[in-house]
């Protein structure tokens, strides 16, 4: 598949900014299953500097500076895509959970898709009791990881609401989980943190997501959204597998891959500092548009 991707992001605020400082994670990442094609990012008011970098996690990351005042600041990406990503049947045979977890921290790569690095805690997905227990009901003694992973993700999927109203990124892992309610988000940092309380290596993926309109209806334009999920390391043979708990899918050609990390702090799209008062407006619109 190949796709055309607008996301366009837009801050208004409440009184005149003098100064804004950002990174910007809006570049889709290119590998073994996925092509970036082309990707521009146009910026309004224009950037006095613009800079970028490839972070630890091997996210391109643009840093901007304005020195411009302004009320608005409007980001527009634009990227073509070309997806070729077959995902693993649930009932694929692979290594048992336990061997997984210490073939882990065995690795003596220090890497961007080394698992070493998805092991431990991290801010937004912190290793709790609670959810550990949780996780463990998919992981009996000897399970195939891939198997016990399918399973976790289909559990998540059933007993959680989706709920746009219920939190914010900043509510803590705990809340989410006693309430069962949440977005994709909070959706991947349980996942995660359930299986990095069973010693395996889960990294959050932020991105897109096709979706389709109602038989008989138009796509309506900028009625995508970013995404969110879950990349569980199988083992040496089986590698990186994606896992999608929000709709109980194996990651396929209908997800586009933005950026990984350990949380949302590491892949955020847009995040930064500005000099100013008063409150501020976020507004987001994505499209992702096949190319016939």
């Amino acid at each position: 598949m190949i796709y055309d991707i607008r996301h366009v992001t837009s801050y208004s605020y409440g009184s005149q900014v003098s100064f804004a400082r950002c990174s910007l994670r809006l570049k889709p990442l290119s590998d073994a299953s996925q092509k970036l094609i082309s990707h521009s990012i146009e910026i309004k008011p224009r950037p006095a500097t613009r800079a970028t970098r490839v972070d630890f996690f091997g996210i391109p990351t643009e840093s901007i500076v304005i020195e411009t005042p302004h009320k608005v600041l409007r980001i527009d990406s634009r990227s073509r895509v070309e997806v070729n990503r077959i995902p693993p049947a649930r009932d694929s045979g692979s290594t048992a959970w336990e061997r997984v977890g210490e073939a882990a921290l065995d690795c003596a790569s220090l890497g961007a898709d080394a698992p070493v690095g998805y092991v431990f805690p991290s801010s937004l997905a912190p290793v709790q009791r609670a959810v550990t227990r949780y996780a463990a009901e998919s992981f009996p003694p000897a399970r195939g990881v891939l198997a016990g992973a399918a399973d976790l993700m289909r559990r998540i999927r059933r007993e959680f609401k989706y709920d746009p109203k219920a939190t914010v990124i900043s509510t803590p892992l705990a809340e989410v989980f006693e309430k069962r309610h949440g977005v994709c988000q909070d959706f991947a940092h349980v996942m995660i943190a359930g299986l990095r309380g069973l010693g395996l290596p889960a990294a959050y993926v932020s991105g897109y997501l096709r979706t389709y309109p109602p038989a008989g209806q138009p796509r309506l334009q900028g009625a995508d959204a970013t995404h969110a999920w879950v990349s569980v390391w199988c083992g040496n043979e089986t590698g990186w597998v994606g896992f999608d708990p929000t709709n109980d899918l194996l990651i396929g050609n209908d997800h586009i891959v933005l950026a990984v990390g350990r949380d949302f702090s590491d892949v955020s799209p847009v995040d930064g500092v500005i000099v100013g008062s008063r409150r501020q407006k976020l507004s987001v619109a994505v499209d992702v548009i096949p190319v016939e």
